[in-house]
This record gives C-alpha cells, structure tokens and sequence, in this order.
C-alpha cells in the first residue's frame, strides 16, 4: 500500500535531547511506531545548540547535512573520523555505529538527517537547484528549502512552499520536480532496497 504524506516543518513538534545538547523533530520514520532499534528508515531535522556526543547507533549508516548555522565538528580519534560540517546542503554520510563528538564552529546550527537501517536499505541524499526526472524508489522524501516547488508523480501533483515537502513509502511511481523560482533548493532522499543500489 503506498502512503503519501506531506509536512511542514513549523508544524513538526521538538523534542528535548536527553543530554539538553539540542533538539530534534522528526519528519517520518517507518514502519510507524518503531522505536531507535526497530526502525527502517528515519528522516528528522535538529538543532544543535552545546557541543557533547553523538549518540551511536549500531547497524545504522547515517547522513547529515548543515541547514543553517556556522556549523559543527564532529570527530572521533579512534574511529579516524574528523569532519567539519561547515558547508550548507553538502551531505555527509558516515556509520552510526561510531560515537562521534560534536563541536560548535559558532552558535547553534540546524542540520537535516537520514538514517537507515544497514543491511536493508541505502540512502541517496542530494539537493538540486533545477527541474529533473527522479527515478522511482520505493520510499523517499522531498523537502522544499527554498521554494516553491512544484512535483509530479504519476496523478499526483502538488506544490510545496518554502519549509513544507512531502513523504512516501511503497511507491513505484518516480518524481519530476520542477522549481517555480530562481534561488529555489530542494532535498531529495531515496532510499534503495540494497538489491537495487
């Protein structure tokens, strides 16, 4: 059965880390109702706003992408990870097994994250700037950064403003999106069964 929803995300609710580090707000995760060690795929927006660790997350590969903000340094000395996430709309994708810390380069910052459950499915995460063709995936997102944006799947067609998008799971249609203004950005994530990455 395939689900369609859209959001918003002034309407999406945040929620407190437990360490008081920053906020997260979650856009989808599926299957619905399934908790940090059950779910498939999970797409959320936070805020960081003090520097501590990441959590980790074994069997998860995960990937992170700077929204707003001077943002952060995430690094781990035995892992050899040591990465500035300093640039806007530039994915970084890393394994979430790897408990990372995280160091502000500013004030807080916003980041938009994806993560998926290894061994099932493959994230492609990318931010175009002008009209495409998306090829089908059975689950994805599309967030409208700047906008709008006007997407068409199949008898599907909507147009989302700036800070609104739209999810789906179980669909075989793919998108063609098509920006209704010059500066316009959107976030596209597909996610791949691994037979088909």
């Amino acid at each position: 059965m395939t689900v369609l929803q859209r959001f918003a995300i002034d309407d999406l609710t945040p929620m407190p880390w437990k360490n008081g580090g920053g906020t997260t707000r979650e856009i989808v995760c599926r299957p619905p109702g399934a908790g940090m060690d059950g779910f498939d795929w999970r797409v959320s927006i936070a805020t960081i706003a003090a520097a501590g660790p990441f959590s980790a997350f074994p069997d998860v590969d995960r990937v992170i992408m700077l929204l707003e903000g001077a943002g952060v340094r995430l690094h781990s000395d035995t892992a050899g990870v040591d990465h500035r996430l300093d640039t806007p709309l530039r994915p970084f994708a890393f394994a979430g097994d790897v408990a990372l810390d995280c160091d502000l380069l500013g004030g807080p910052s916003t980041d938009f994250n994806v993560m998926t459950r290894r061994g099932k499915l493959r994230a492609e995460v990318q931010v175009l700037h002008a009209a495409g063709d998306l090829a089908p995936a059975g689950g994805g997102l599309l967030l409208a950064l700047r906008g709008p944006w006007h997407l068409q799947a199949g008898a599907e067609s909507l147009t989302c403003e700036t800070g609104t998008g739209v999810w789906w799971d179980g669909m075989t249609h793919g998108w063609h999106v098509a920006p209704q203004s010059l500066d316009a950005a959107l976030v596209v994530v597909r996610l791949l069964p691994l037979q088909a990455a």
